[in-house]
């Protein structure tokens, strides 16, 4: 059972930065692509970044873009989520999330059904 554990979060003023990590454990991420999400109090979770397995393709939402890095270390069998230029709009809990056999698509990532495993969650929160 692949089991995956978000760390990173806290208070940042506006125009920071964080580096969020998600840690997998009781397999390897090799076989999964990553997708990072976001929820705030009140609205829907909401894909920011996905990146593949196969081919390491990355993709953010509008959002984000510009922003926002996500990279992987297979070795280290961690993803992350560089975040700068942080805006108070960017507050939320933040989730990675693992696919499903097959995974998502350019057209499909930012789609929560196509992910079978979830860690709980890290909260960040950008003060003015």
């Amino acid at each position: 059972q692949l089991q995956l554990v978000e760390s990173g979060g806290g208070l940042v003023q506006t125009g920071g930065s964080l580096r969020l990590s998600c840690a997998a454990s009781g397999w390897t991420l090799d076989y999964h692509s990553i997708g990072w999400f976001r929820q705030a109090p009140g609205k829907e979770r909401e894909g920011i970044s996905y990146i593949s397995t196969s081919d390491s393709s990355t993709y953010y939402a509008d959002s984000v873009k510009g922003r926002f890095t996500i990279s992987r270390d297979n070795a280290k069998n961690t993803v992350y989520l560089q975040m700068n230029s942080l805006k108070p709009e960017d507050t939320a809990v933040y989730y990675c999330a693992a696919t499903s056999p097959g995974g998502a698509d350019r057209y499909t990532w930012t789609l929560p059904s196509n992910y079978k495993y979830w860690g709980q969650g890290t909260q960040v929160a950008v003060s003015t």
